[in-house]
């Protein structure tokens, strides 16, 4: 059964900066990389709602790609060398079709 993963966060970098282009570039390029992800999308939160300002949505066919992504080197990489430093908030939702 597919897995749509999303996660919602807020940079610690200021909104419109070069920092948080970057960090949007470059995590595209990083996960995009990984085998499994599909429909990979970068959103922006439009909400005066939530103060959490992008979204990473990817779909994976089942849940064998999702955990093999969780473990791919380049996920785990990216976790601990941009993440961990540049994300000040985040949510994780996964979701399979009810």
């Amino acid at each position: 059964m597919p897995i749509q993963h999303t996660v919602v966060f807020r940079l610690s970098h200021a909104p419109g900066s070069p920092e948080e282009a970057a960090f949007l570039t470059d995590a595209r390029a990083a996960l995009t990389s990984i085998p499994g992800v599909e429909d990979f999308r970068v959103n922006r939160q439009v909400s005066p709602k939530s103060d959490l300002a992008h979204q990473f949505s990817m779909v994976f066919a089942d849940d064998a790609a999702y955990q093999a992504y969780n473990d791919h080197p380049t996920h785990v990489a990216f976790v601990a060398e941009r993440w961990v430093p540049e994300v000040a908030s985040f949510q994780e939702y996964d979701f399979v079709e009810a």
